[in-house]
């Protein structure tokens, strides 16, 4: 198929790499602009404009898709398909309706339960089971469409949003080849009505950790918040960030540290910590960073 291909970041990746390598045309590659970043803050492209690069495909960048012009440009690419993946602007229906089998997104989650921009994140803070990867005919709502297909992944006790990300994006790479091949035998099945929750956007004040919190909550706010933006506790005035953690044993006040391997009373409960870093500092194992950082038993965290 001639396929337009939309995404921007890591996530998007693999899904560019699955069709490019099933033998699909991809006619252009869209994605965000180049951005500033690093220390010297240089405008860096994309990942999906580094990969389409290296690939030897064109790349677009337009800031919007409102006007006629951008519209007029997709249009003439005259693609047979657009495969939406995390790429990060709103499609006006002119441009969903320009490809000649519409526009398909690749949804890092079970529909209707986290439609949104977060859902890995949300379903690991949510305590969910179960998550996954829908391919989804879009349509004007957020991420409101019928699905084509979907695949599921149990969320283990130590999955990190980092862990899930890598998975489901193999799994949306996987997945999109599938339905291309099996298009004219597939049928759109509408979302429920009933089960419909939304993956806002995290939001950096989620990110400070309170201890009197159970402790299951706050290993899934750990979890759910690793890598970015990191959940995180202060000592002596230096935010450290908490990348990894279990639940643990023992009980005591909230936020001091019980043992000699950083596990941390809760509300109800214990966490213990696994992996950890300083500002400014690499991530480092919870025994690596003990060495440097001595954090004996009886430490209040956030003091």
């Amino acid at each position: 198929m001639r396929v337009v291909f939309m995404g921007t970041p890591d996530f998007s990746v693999p899904a560019l790499h699955a069709l490019h390598a099933a033998g699909h045309e991809i006619a252009c590659v869209y994605t965000q602009p180049p951005r500033p970043a690093g220390r010297g803050k240089k405008d860096r492209p994309t990942a999906v404009h580094s990969a389409a690069e290296a690939l030897g495909l064109e790349v677009r960048h337009p800031v919007s898709l409102k006007s006629p012009e951008a519209q007029d440009a997709f249009a003439a690419l005259n693609a047979d398909i657009a495969v939406v993946v995390a790429y990060g602007l709103i499609l006006p229906q002119a441009v969903l309706d320009a490809p000649t089998h519409g526009c398909l997104n690749i949804h890092a989650s079970l529909l209707p339960r986290w439609r949104g921009a977060a859902p890995i994140h949300r379903a690991i803070m949510a305590g969910d089971d179960e998550t996954g990867v829908c391919i989804m005919q879009m349509e004007a709502g957020l991420d409101t469409g019928p699905v084509l297909l979907r695949d599921r992944v149990p969320i283990g006790a130590t999955d990190t949003t980092a862990d899930l990300h890598d998975r489901l994006a193999e799994m949306g790479g996987r997945l999109i080849v599938a339905a291309l091949a099996e298009l004219p035998s597939l049928t759109p099945a509408p979302q429920p009505e009933t089960g419909v929750t939304y993956a806002h956007k995290i939001d950096k004040a989620e990110a400070a950790i309170d201890w009197t919190q159970p402790a299951a909550h706050v290993d899934r706010q750990i979890r759910g918040l690793s890598p970015f933006p990191g959940a995180w506790f202060e000592r002596d005035g230096v935010r450290i960030k908490v990348l990894g953690a279990t639940l643990g044993k023992g009980a005591g006040t909230p936020g001091v540290i019980l043992d000699d391997h950083l596990t941390v009373a809760c509300g109800t409960g214990a966490v213990r910590l696994t992996r950890l870093q300083r500002a400014g500092k690499g991530a480092q194992d919870a025994a690596e960073f003990l060495r440097g950082n001595p954090l004996p038993p009886g430490t209040r965290l956030g003091e």
